[in-house]
């Protein structure tokens, strides 16, 4: 009665003590996750910090425009907004050619802070969307990561991504890009599916629809989810993995997110008829017929089976061919293959740069160098290798799937630089899941090589486990009567010998983890270089947000003996276009600046940041690749008054025109044939000194960017070429210059108007006498 009445008192102190140990770890978590959240806010906002709150880069501008217009007129007039104001004369639309989700999720912020009375700029929520959703997108990685390996894992994985540079790059204060809220919707959607592949709920898939759909409002990169996913769901069948968990995972992935794709303006059908969704249609055919297979199997007898399942497959075979038939006959129209160009230049790293020059002459789309690898991931480029190892120990359905990610995440950043972005999370999920394996080796390690906590905890823990078990069994039968008493000493004897059996197999446990067990001074220098390569991850990663990518590219500053510098050339002069132009004045420019201009100088440009129309864009190039008057004859067909140029040369800024100009002429000559290339190099070399050939030395890029360049040194000096400028003395016949801001860095001129030109060749030909046939004369195309 003593023993029984003590292991009844255990009772409640074990079970307290668990739930006590479970409630204070739950605890724990939430407030590590809650600084974790702080840490990528507050990391983020250097630029904020160092300069001022102002949108950065030039896609941002843009984005801050239509959620400007968004604000101030509904979600209808967005809809249909025409902008006449970009790509003149040819405007457009919107509401249809965006993707919406950014502008969608900065609105509706915007609109629940002045309903709660807080009345929060549009600008300001527009630098401080990407922050916020970093820490979203923090607690995403630890909610995946936890499905994968637990929460060590995961909190793990949710503080390397929360500082990650590649990541920082593109998420700092007033970086205002679709991809700000993309990752956190791709991180989001992966997660639900590997919780609806671990749980088999009709729930989470239902979800990961829903939150795919955002993916597709956000970013075009969310074709990366829609081929990645089926994938994973073909290497799960062809490793004999199925279940009725993954039909679930994925059959309602690809039913409702394409239907919900589908209502994207600006993917609208492509959702079913590019190449880039046939996988997921072919998978989901595969999957049904595996799913009916398995269906069979349990219903008919072995013999039966075969039979079927030679039917089920044959016709699955033709309903397979028959899809590819008509997939292949809907896509054999297009030059492209029903492709996308950047598709295509993902799987051919050659195909951009021999058929689409726009797209290889973007500096993002380049491929990376080895050492920006250690600049954006830093310690994790050496730590994935063994997170893939821990992942196959086991290998489970979620931890193949973060392979699979791991894998061809690797090979597209080694493509394309921009893709370093979506490197970095499945960089830090394996990352965080080799430090949470390797931290778990060694602290057992030094666990066991501890006195008086080796076996003793194991064994502990072993009978503590079953004396719970004997006193929760022992507690509900205090009130049994005299005939239950009896027969308790052979159920005693039974627990007994049962001890007996789980002791030495407990033992037998804590034997084999000790024999698993590193030495003490292995496991103390492991962890010790663990911990300083983790401080060395923390110091780099504080240095890049706060120097590397914090400066904004439209205020740029510089250090030298004199102290900082600061050069705000760019609002400088969009500041000049917007107080000195008419309204309806349209300016010309490389397409860069083009978001930049509309933004803020509220002028109509020709070309912009969109890209969509390769011709137009080439007849800005032609006009800047060719002689004076050619050119001025282009600009003015097109209504253009000002040109703006982009040149640093003065002050040793390398992103100017000089620098692109070369990608002006690839692209003006792939539309227009008279441009050529080699007209412009000497010997193959790219030259503005006076090695320079005369198409370079007379051509309108080179004369805005150098006239009167000469007179700030004497010399002419190019501090970004480091060479001396051939032509020294320019003379502008056709255009004025009208406004260079400070350091030169941008420089803006006027088109004369066209009777000037015409008077002085009315007086001249007075003297000659004039013929028929000469006034009968077409006008030359000056295009050509």
């Amino acid at each position: 009665m003593a023993a029984a009445e003590t292991s009844a008192t255990a009772v409640p102190t074990l079970y307290t003590n668990n739930t006590l140990r479970n409630a204070f770890g739950g605890v724990l978590s939430f407030f590590i996750l809650l600084l974790i959240g702080v840490l990528a806010f507050s990391i983020r906002l250097f630029s904020v910090i160092k300069y001022e709150s102002v949108i950065h880069e030039f896609d941002p501008y843009f984005n801050y425009r239509v959620t400007q217009f968004l604000t101030k007129n509904g979600i209808y007039e967005f809809w249909n907004w025409f902008d006449d104001r970009t790509w003149y004369p040819l405007g457009r639309v919107i509401g249809g050619t965006v993707y919406p989700g950014l502008t969608l999720t900065a609105g509706t912020i915007w609109w629940l802070l002045n309903s709660l009375n807080i009345p929060l700029s549009v600008e300001t929520v527009c630098v401080f969307t990407a922050p916020i959703f970093s820490a979203f997108a923090s607690w995403a990685t630890y909610l995946l990561t936890k499905e994968v390996k637990g929460a060590g894992a995961g909190l793990t994985a949710a503080v390397l991504l929360a500082m990650v540079p590649s990541y920082i790059s593109r998420s700092v204060a007033g970086s205002y890009d679709n991809e700000a809220v993309a990752i956190f919707a791709l991180i989001f959607t992966f997660y639900l599916y590997i919780k609806t592949l671990n749980t088999g709920s009709l729930f989470y898939a239902t979800l990961n629809s829903i939150t795919y759909f955002y993916m597709v409002c956000s970013w075009g990169g969310y074709t990366f989810i829609i081929n990645l996913i089926p994938m994973h769901a073909l290497l799960c069948i062809v490793t004999g993995r199925y279940s009725s968990r993954l039909y679930i995972a994925y059959a309602p992935l690809v039913v409702l997110g394409t239907l919900l794709a589908a209502l994207v303006p600006v993917v609208g059908f492509n959702a079913v008829m590019t190449s880039e969704h046939f996988a997921s249609f072919l998978v989901f055919i595969i999957i049904h017929v595996v799913a009916l297979v398995y269906y069979i199997k349990g219903i008919l007898s072995p013999k039966m089976f075969k039979v079927a399942v030679t039917l089920v497959v044959f016709v699955g075979m033709a309903v397979c061919f028959a899809v590819l038939a008509v997939l292949i006959a809907l896509v054999a129209s297009s030059p492209t293959k029903g492709w996308s160009g950047r598709s295509l230049s993902l799987l051919d790293p050659t195909y951009a740069s021999k058929y689409i020059p726009i797209i290889a002459s973007v500096s993002e789309h380049q491929p990376p160098t080895w050492p920006s690898y250690f600049m954006d991931i830093n310690v994790l480029a050496f730590l994935v290798p063994a997170g893939i190892i821990a992942c196959f120990l086991p290998l489970s359905d979620a931890s193949s799937f973060v392979v699979l990610y791991i894998a061809t995440s690797v090979y597209f950043s080694g493509v394309m630089v921009r893709l370093m972005l979506v490197l970095a999370p499945a960089a830090c999920i394996t990352s965080g899941i080799a430090l949470s394996q390797a931290f778990d080796v060694f602290t057992r390690s030094i666990k066991f090589q501890l006195p008086g906590v080796s076996s003793n905890s194991e064994v502990d823990a072993g009978e503590s486990s079953s004396s719970t078990a004997e006193a929760q069994s022992n507690a509900g039968k205090t009130e049994k009567t005299e005939e239950t008493s009896k027969d308790r000493p052979s159920r005693k004897s039974k627990k007994k010998e049962k001890e007996h059996v789980e002791k030495p197999s407990t033992k037998a446990k804590a034997e084999k983890k000790r024999l698993l067990a590193l030495p003490l001074e292995a496991s103390l220098i492991s962890l010790l270089l663990l911990v300083l390569l983790g401080a060395f991850y923390v110091v780099h990663c504080v240095w890049a947000a706060a120097e590397a990518y914090s400066a904004p590219s439209i205020v740029l500053t510089s250090h030298s003996h004199d102290g900082l510098h600061v050069f705000d050339d760019f609002r400088e002069a969009y500041a000049w276009l917007r107080h000195n132009t008419d309204v309806d004045d349209k300016v010309a420019s490389w397409w860069d600046y083009g978001y930049q201009t509309t933004a803020m100088a509220n002028r109509t440009v020709i070309v912009d940041n969109n890209t969509w129309n390769n011709t137009h864009i080439a007849t800005v190039g032609t006009a800047m690749s060719s002689p004076e008057k050619a050119a001025w004859e282009i600009f003015h067909s097109l209504d253009v008054k000002y040109v703006l140029v982009v040149f640093g040369g003065l002050v040793g800024y390398p992103s100017d025109d000089i620098n692109k100009f070369l990608w002006m002429v690839r692209i003006g000559g792939g539309v227009f044939p008279h441009i050529k290339e080699p007209d412009y190099l000497r010997d193959g070399q790219y030259r503005i000194d006076s090695q320079a050939t005369p198409t370079m030395l007379n051509c309108l890029m080179y004369k805005l960017s150098y006239y009167r360049f000469v007179d700030t040194d004497g010399k002419g000096f190019d501090r970004v070429r480091k060479t001396e400028i051939g032509k020294k003395y320019i003379k502008l016949t056709h255009f004025e210059e009208v406004f260079t801001t400070h350091h030169w860095m941008v420089r803006i001129y006027k088109l004369k108007p066209p009777k000037n030109r015409i008077r002085g060749k009315t007086k001249k030909s007075k003297s000659k006498t004039s013929s028929p046939k000469r006034s009968g004369t077409t006008k030359k195309n000056p295009w050509h």
